[in-house]
């Protein structure tokens, strides 16, 4: 494989703990992230930009003040720009985030969770 061509079950294989985002990729302005999940994150929100879920394996709850948004595998979900949102995995799972740079795991909140994006 060359340096250029990722693969996404190779660099989930890389990630030990959940709740921390690993860059893919990236195009244009926007990164590509593989990310284990279990349990659940912290309320949100990402004020400037939408958020794109794609679970890979598992079961994803998209926890939104509303509303549940239930994700099986190779579902995919956008949390708008400026919705409140907590992740809700039920066991592992495995994702993919597509986000602008710099997009912060905890978004608009902060504290313990916040994890600095990681390089594979």
């Amino acid at each position: 494989m060359t340096d250029d061509v990722r693969n996404i079950a190779a660099a989930l294989d890389r990630i030990t703990e959940p709740w921390q985002p690993h860059r893919l990729a990236s195009i244009n302005d926007y990164d590509v992230k593989v990310v284990r999940l279990d349990g659940e994150f912290v309320w949100h929100s990402h004020p400037e930009t939408d958020e794109l879920f794609l679970v890979r394996s598992g079961r994803l709850t998209i926890q939104l003040r509303d509303r549940d948004v239930e994700l099986g595998p190779d579902d995919v979900f956008v949390v708008p720009a400026g919705v409140e949102h907590c992740p809700l995995a039920h066991g592992e799972v495995t994702a993919l985030l597509i986000e602008p740079k710099g997009s912060v795991n905890t978004g608009d909140v902060g504290g313990d969770r916040t994890s600095q994006l990681r390089e594979l």
